[in-house]
């Protein structure tokens, strides 16, 4: 008989739990169907951040229009700072990606049905993505909510 040690036991009950965290919260929510957004951080090699954002809007932005095209997405908005700010909390880029619910943001296979369509040399895509996650320092996605001010 397999024993699970202490350690084991401890990293599958907080993956399980982390799991089913996310997967109640975005059944609730897309019973909802409230729109669910995330921020998207990153943060590249000094000098390298219109080089990353360039390759960004050439790869990933069109699947993000497709998929706003056909209603998962709400809306796409970026944002970069015009001020520097300390290494520990700088970001050179931020997307926020609205999209119709919490279920299709967790839908690791959203824009995938795009790619044949827009990019038919997929290796070439491969290629490109690669160098932009080269360019990579960090990135760091945030689930926001809004709060009602009253």
């Amino acid at each position: 008989m397999y024993k699970l040690s202490a350690g084991k036991f401890k990293f599958l009950f907080l993956f399980f739990f982390g799991v089913m965290s996310v997967s109640f919260y975005a059944e609730g929510q897309n019973k909802k169907d409230e729109p669910f957004t995330i921020e998207n951080y990153y943060k590249e090699k000094w000098g390298y951040a219109d080089e990353f954002i360039d390759l960004w809007k050439t790869n990933h932005y069109p699947l993000l229009k497709k998929a706003q095209e056909k209603g998962d997405i709400i809306s796409v908005t970026a944002e970069k700072p015009k001020l520097h700010s300390g290494e520990d909390t700088r970001w050179d880029f931020k997307v926020t990606i609205v999209f119709k619910n919490a279920v299709l943001a967790f839908d690791a296979n959203l824009t995938t049905p795009y790619k044949q369509q827009l990019y038919p040399d997929l290796e070439k895509l491969t290629k490109d993505e690669q160098h932009r996650f080269e360019l990579l320092l960090a990135h760091w996605d945030v689930m926001v909510e809004n709060v009602e001010l009253k």
